[in-house]
């Protein structure tokens, strides 16, 4: 997947730099291609495909620290 996001990134930002250097071109068209054709198209594409990795993650330290409550809880409290 990450490769993808690069490969995309990479044309954008060609597309911007012709745009930049073009007779016609100018570096507030070339910003507004690379944000609006590179960045923004791949932030949202990453975040959406990315949640199922974020629901796991998450998923399992709940488990964890349900776990470790459970222990804490059958532990016999220490007299000191």
């Amino acid at each position: 997947m990450h490769i993808v996001a690069i490969a995309w990134l990479f044309v954008a930002v060609l597309m911007a730099a012709a745009e930049a250097t073009s007779s016609q071109g100018s570096l507030l068209g070339a910003f507004f291609t690379l944000l609006l054709y590179g960045l923004l198209p791949v932030a949202i594409v990453v975040y959406i495909l990315g949640t199922p990795t974020r629901r796991r993650a998450r998923r399992a330290a709940e488990a964890r620290a349900d776990a470790q409550a459970a222990q804490t809880a059958d532990r016999p409290p220490a007299e000191g």
